[in-house]
């Protein structure tokens, strides 16, 4: 299992915008083989920045960067990012490989 996660650093006033733009937005993740689930997480208020994670669960790692070059990841960020003065910079991607399930 891979999960893939973006750190978004975004302004707390436009806390509810980014949460708009992620809730409307298509993803077509569920047409991508190897896709398992996404969790958009929201965190604590760290200087006044609030934290946002995108959380997807791939059923490897070869499954998510296919998707990374998928028709349905061009179709997915085809609309553009986020509203301009949400984000404080660019998001922050890491992939992790899981070593261990309970």
């Amino acid at each position: 299992m891979y999960i893939a996660m973006n750190q978004f650093r975004v302004n707390p006033e436009r806390a509810s915008d980014f949460e708009k733009m992620w809730e409307e937005r298509d993803s077509y993740l569920n047409e991508v083989p190897g896709f398992k689930s996404f969790h958009l997480l929201k965190g604590a208020l760290e200087e006044d920045v609030q934290v946002y994670i995108s959380h997807s669960i791939w059923q490897n790692e070869e499954t998510f960067t296919d998707w990374t070059q998928s028709e349905a990841f061009q179709k997915a960020h085809a609309r553009g990012g986020s509203p301009s003065g949400t984000l404080l910079g660019p998001p922050k991607f890491s992939g992790w490989q899981v070593v261990l399930e309970k």
